[in-house]
């Protein structure tokens, strides 16, 4: 199945391909996809995690396939079905599901955002209502960070920087997860930046930027921007491409901060006009880029 779909930068689209485990059917972002291959056998690693059906490698590249059942506490899985092969997070891993339905052509505007009720441990990231279907879109980061916590946020490279003084420069950040928004707000409060305005998707962030432009105290307000990527409501890219096309806003530095910064979504980071883009486990880098963004020695 072709997973290259291009897309315009910045117009709030994503591509989901739908997939199946037990006749339930859930979702990933295609901009994760580097290919769907049959299921191939897998060689077993001594003492893994139990949602870890083994390695392969095709063409000479080891790669670790996870068994996305069992991750959902749906069983395990057999023999037979598919492998879709991702990268993110600068990770390639293979996800073992039963089939592939489609593809589906959508803006975030129309993933909706799990409630309450749901847990804050649920990997539901959002919901796509397709006629009388619901597809959940899995949050992949997590899962794989359930898996082994090292592949998320690389706190400990914060201890590499030192003693730093207080910083006072507003900085407002976009990031739909609850725990990634909480341990990057931590992470740059031990880094000394303590002015920062956290939301929960672009949209919130865009509405921030404007409400501050009316009221006339914008450079008060925002100095830099970090953003993710995959947010419902408005994306990291359509964000960017709003403060780069409006005179008011043009030059405040974007950074995005994603765990979906790989060589093509770099290329369209750097088309919408971002000052700098980041693999999420990077946090040292993040605060490195946010000291030469805002000149502060």
């Amino acid at each position: 199945m072709d997973t290259k779909i291009l897309l315009e930068n910045g117009t709030n689209e994503l591509e989901v391909l739908e997939f199946t485990l037990d006749g339930n059917s859930y979702g990933i972002n295609v901009a994760k996809i580097k290919e769907i291959i049959n299921y191939q056998p897998v060689t077993p690693v001594p003492n893994s995690h139990p949602s870890i059906e083994g390695i392969f490698m095709p063409r000479d590249r080891m790669i670790t396939a996870i068994d996305l059942k069992n991750c959902l506490q749906r069983g395990v899985s057999q023999a037979g079905g598919l492998f879709i092969v991702t990268n993110f997070n600068k990770l390639d891993i293979a996800f073992h599901v039963d089939n592939v339905v489609g593809i589906h052509r959508m803006s975030w505007e129309n993933i909706i955002k799990p409630d309450s009720t749901i847990s804050s441990e649920s990997t539901a990231s959002g919901i796509i209502k397709i006629g009388d279907k619901l597809i959940i879109i899995l949050d992949f980061e997590r899962i794989v960070s359930d898996i082994n916590p090292e592949t998320g946020l690389r706190v400990n490279q914060l201890e590499e920087l030192g003693e730093r003084a207080r910083c006072d420069i507003p900085v407002l950040i976009a990031e739909d997860s609850p725990l990634l928004n909480r341990l990057i707000v931590d992470a740059l409060h031990k880094s000394g930046y303590v002015n920062l305005t956290h939301t929960a998707n672009g949209q919130e962030a865009y509405d921030c930027i404007c409400e501050w432009k009316s009221k006339g105290i914008l450079d008060q307000k925002v100095k830099c921007v970090i953003t993710d990527i995959e947010m419902p409501m408005m994306d990291g890219h359509r964000l960017t491409k709003l403060i780069k096309t409006d005179d008011a806003t043009k030059d405040i530095p974007v950074v995005i901060f994603s765990s979906l910064v790989n060589d093509e979504m770099r290329i369209k980071g750097q088309q919408l006009g971002a000052n700098a883009q980041l693999s999420k486990p990077e946090i040292g880098e993040l605060v490195g880029v946010l000291d030469e963004l805002l000149m502060r020695n």
